[in-house]
């Protein structure tokens, strides 16, 4: 029987364990996250999504502070279209904080940035441009382009001096997004260096519609595997979405992906930057806690704990602070949905809005509860401890159970004393 340490991802002439641990934001994958997989000889991600934010946090900058007091005199204001990202701030908070993850980085494996491309931050075209630059300034192993694929992507890209060096890879959902991309970017004589095909079962935003409970990651696995070989391209596919066991990564290494990507098993590591609290919640999750909304302002369904604080939250948009949903106009769904509350119940001191949720405050504070499907499955990964809480596992376990464990099995963590 075969264990996913029975395959290679293949970049040239080297080899990874083909475990890929995907980018949550904001800062959820984080970049302790991340070294342990390259570590341990995979790929990890950290994410860019709010980085301004995140550098405040991780260095004790200043950026969001120092933007808030540019812009507070708009703060009662609806109209949020004055309100613009420096790119040298952004720039800078991204190269500190992937710098500071290269620089720690040990083992054969590699660290790449997700970037989320429906941060759209008022200016589309140029802060992603900054965004993905200054990552491969600050010495980035790869990019991959998640969360709305823009098909001008790598043309933003053509002239840096890593373009063809750095690795760089695209999310889809269909075999019909990835022609399009390859169509798109003909002319720039650069493949893509992986594809990641993320199922109907993956974690937070997805790439369908309210139909999404149709379609099946296999299927599309194999289509996209059938499309690249009939093109003889050799491009490696990474099965993403649902893939709970070694036993399941197997099956899709066996079928013609060079690697799964995981996420789900990782939000109850200690090295995911969840809080211990908000773990605790994704271990207590039945089945019919999870569910898929259309709350996000992106416009993309998401899936999310049922409870998450996030839902019907009136918060008051805080862009000038955050604003990383912004259009490039100065929009978000979620300013018009609370503006009309605000219109509706003008006497009201506690709102709440139930169509759309202030996806940038509260993924800031870790109260929107995205996971994936299989999430109510967690707390059988682990111990369940004297004082009825779950006990967390390392980075280093979870991997390791992905790369040997055969027969769908799941091995539990050596106990631990309740709060070590």
């Amino acid at each position: 029987m075969k264990r996913v340490d029975d395959f290679r991802l293949k970049f040239g002439k080297k080899e990874f364990v083909p475990i890929m641990i995907g980018g949550m934001g904001v800062d959820i994958s984080t970049a302790e996250l991340a070294l342990e997989a390259a570590r341990l000889g995979g790929v990890g991600h950290i994410s860019d999504a709010m980085v301004t934010d995140v550098s405040d946090r991780r260095f004790d900058t200043k950026f969001v502070k120092n933007k808030l007091q540019i812009y507070k005199h708009n703060i009662h204001n609806s109209d949020k279209s004055i309100i613009k990202f420096d790119l040298g701030a952004l720039a800078e908070a991204t190269r500190r904080h992937v710098e500071s993850t290269m620089q720690a980085k040990k083992g054969e494996g590699l660290i790449f940035v997700n970037c989320m491309e429906k941060l759209t931050m008022n200016a589309p075209r140029e802060t992603l441009q900054v965004r993905m630059a200054s990552a491969l300034d600050a010495g980035i192993d790869g990019i991959t382009l998640s969360a709305g694929l823009h098909l001008g992507s790598f043309g933003l890209l053509a002239e840096h001096p890593r373009f063809r060096e750095a690795k760089l890879g695209i999310i889809v959902s269909s075999v019909r997004a990835l022609q399009l991309f390859l169509r798109k970017n003909a002319r720039l004589n650069r493949l893509p260096d992986y594809v990641i095909v993320e199922g109907p079962l993956a974690g937070g935003h997805l790439g369908f519609g309210a139909d999404w409970a149709q379609y099946d990651l296999a299927t599309i696995i194999a289509e996209v595997v059938q499309y690249l070989q009939t093109e003889q391209l050799a491009i490696p596919v990474i099965a993403a979405g649902g893939i709970f066991t070694g036993s399941d990564a197997v099956s899709f290494l066996e079928a013609g992906s060079a690697a799964v990507q995981v996420a789900t098993r990782f939000t109850v590591a200690d090295e995911c930057g969840l809080p211990k609290k908000v773990k605790q919640e994704y271990f207590k999750a039945s089945e019919e806690d999870i569910i898929v909304n259309t709350v996000s302002p992106t416009g993309y369904p998401m899936r999310m704990l049922r409870n998450t604080p996030a839902i019907g939250a009136g918060t008051r948009p805080n862009c000038e602070a955050y604003g990383y949903l912004l259009d490039g106009n100065g929009s978000c769904a979620y300013i018009t949905a609370y503006n009309r509350e605000v219109a509706l119940h003008p006497d009201l001191k506690t709102l709440s809005v139930m169509d759309k949720t202030c996806l940038c405050t509260h993924m800031r504070n870790f109260n929107c509860w995205t996971c994936g499907q299989t999430t109510y499955r967690l707390k059988d990964t682990t111990r369940r401890l004297e004082d009825g809480s779950y006990q967390t596992l390392s980075a280093e376990h979870i991997f390791k159970d992905y790369q040997f464990s055969i027969d769908q099995k799941v091995t539990l963590p050596e106990a631990r004393p309740v709060g070590a």
